[in-house]
C-alpha cells in the first residue's frame, strides 16, 4: 500500500531543477538538429518521447517502495554482467563501437544499466551478505573488498571492450568512491595509485590507437583539420558565444556543420555559443545545485544501505557532468560521454531520471522505518 504522508516530503527541489534541465536539452537539441526545411528532426522527436517516458520512469521510481529489493538487485547484476558480455560478442555496431543491444523498436545500452544497478549490489554486499554492522568504517576488512572490487574490475574491463571508455571510468570511479565511503582501508588507494603511475607503460598499450591519439591531443598532439578538429571546433563555438551568446538557433558552428556530435558530446558547445558565458554559467549552476541537494539529503538518510545506493546513484550524474564539460573545453582526452538530461541519447535519459526518482523516493522515505 502507497503510504501518502511520503508525498509530504517529496523533494521539490530535486524535481523542479530536474526539469528545468530536461527543458534545457530539449531546446538545444531542437537548437543543433534543427534546419529550414525540417525544423524538428528525428533526434528531437526520439528525445522528446525520451523525455516524456523518462518522467514516467522518475514518477514510478519514485512511488514504488524500494526497500526491500537488495537482493533482488544483487542478483540482477549478474544478468546485467551476462548482457555487457553479449553485447561485446554480438551487439549492435554503430559509429564504430559495440555498444547496443537492439530490440527492433529501439536500440539501449546495458552498460548504462550498471550505474543504476551496481550500487544495489555493493549495498547488498555490504549490509546482507557480509552481515557486519559499520562502525565508522572499522568493522569492513579489506578481504571483505575483494569479491564487489573483482566484479567491479569485470564490468569495467567489459564495457571498455565495446569500447566506451567514457562510462567504464565513470563506473570504476564510482565504485571506487563507494568503496572509500563505505570504509576500503585508504593503504589500498595509496598502492594503487603508485601502481598506476608505475604501470603508465602498460597501460598505453592497452589502449586503442584512437584512444592514445585523443590523450595525445590533449597535449597539443595532432593536425587541427584531423586529429584536434573536434576539440577545436568546440573551443571555437565556446570562444565565439562570448558573455551573451549569440542567440538562440544563431549559432554557426553547428548550423554550418563545423561542431562534430553537436547534439551528443558536445551540446555544452552549442549552449556556450548561443547563450554564452552567462548561459554556461547558469547551467553549471543548475547541476551543482542539484547535486549539492542530493548529497545534502545521503547525511539524513538513517539506513546505511541507502546512503550507499544514494551515493552510488549521485556519483554517476556528477562524474559524467565533470567529464562531459571538461573534455568540451579542452581540460580532459575526449571520451564520447553524453552531458546527463541535456544530451540526445534515450538510454543515457532514462537511466538518469531513475536515478534522480530513486533518490526522491529514498529522500521521502528517510523519515518512515
Amino acid at each position: 500500500m502507497f503510504d501518502k504522508r511520503i508525498m509530504r516530503h517529496f523533494d521539490w527541489v530535486n524535481f523542479i531543477v530536474t526539469l528545468i534541465l530536461l527543458s534545457i536539452g530539449l531546446l538545444f537539441v531542437f537548437s543543433s538538429t534543427y534546419q529550414v526545411e525540417k525544423p524538428c528532426s528525428m533526434f528531437f522527436k526520439k528525445q522528446l518521447f525520451g523525455v516524456i517516458s523518462g518522467l514516467v520512469i522518475y514518477v514510478v521510481m519514485c512511488l514504488v517502495d524500494l526497500r526491500k529489493i537488495l537482493q533482488a538487485g544483487y542478483l540482477a547484476y549478474f544478468g546485467i554482467l551476462a548482457l555487457l558480455l553479449y553485447t561485446v560478442v554480438g551487439g549492435w555496431v554503430g559509429m564504430g563501437a559495440q555498444r547496443w543491444i537492439s530490440l527492433y523498436l529501439f536500440r539501449f545500452q546495458p552498460s548504462e544499466l550498471t550505474k543504476l544497478i551496481f550500487p544495489l549490489f555493493v549495498a547488498y554486499c555490504f549490509t546482507e551478505f557480509n552481515n557486519v554492522a559499520r562502525d565508522d568504517g572499522q568493522r569492513y576488512t579489506m578481504q571483505q573488498f575483494w569479491y564487489p572490487l573483482f566484479i567491479l574490475l569485470v564490468s569495467f574491463v567489459l564495457i571498455s571492450r565495446q569500447p566506451d571508455l567514457g562510462t567504464a571510468l565513470i563506473v570504476l570511479f564510482s565504485g571506487l568512491i563507494l568503496f572509500w565511503f563505505i570504509g576500503m582501508p585508504r593503504k589500498f588507494f595509496v598502492i594503487a595509485v603508485l601502481v598506476s603511475i608505475l604501470g603508465t607503460p602498460v597501460l598505453w598499450t592497452c589502449l586503442k590507437p584512437y584512444q592514445q591519439r585523443r590523450i595525445l591531443v590533449l597535449f597539443g598532439y595532432g593536425d587541427v583539420k584531423r586529429e584536434r578538429y573536434q576539440i577545436e571546433q568546440s573551443k571555437i563555438a565556446i570562444g565565439s558565444g562570448g558573455v551573451l551568446g549569440k542567440g538562440f538557433l544563431q549559432g554557426t558552428q553547428s548550423k554550418l556543420g563545423f561542431l562534430p556530435e553537436d547534439h551528443n558530446d558536445f551540446i555544452f558547445s552549442v549552449i556556450c555559443e548561443e547563450w554564452g558565458l552567462l548561459g554556461a554559467c547558469f547551467l553549471i549552476f543548475l547541476f551543482a545545485l542539484l547535486c549539492v541537494r542530493l548529497i545534502y539529503l545521503i547525511f539524513q538518510i538513517p539506513s546505511f544501505a541507502n546512503q550507499i545506493i544514494s551515493l552510488g546513484l549521485i556519483m554517476h550524474i556528477l562524474l559524467s557532468v565533470c567529464i562531459n564539460i571538461g573534455m568540451v573545453v579542452g581540460l580532459l582526452p575526449i571520451v564520447g560521454q553524453s552531458l546527463p538530461l541535456l544530451s540526445y541519447g534515450i538510454s543515457n535519459l532514462w537511466i538518469t531520471l531513475a536515478s534522480l526518482g530513486w533518490l526522491n523516493n529514498i529522500a521521502m522515505r528517510r523519515f518512515f522505518s
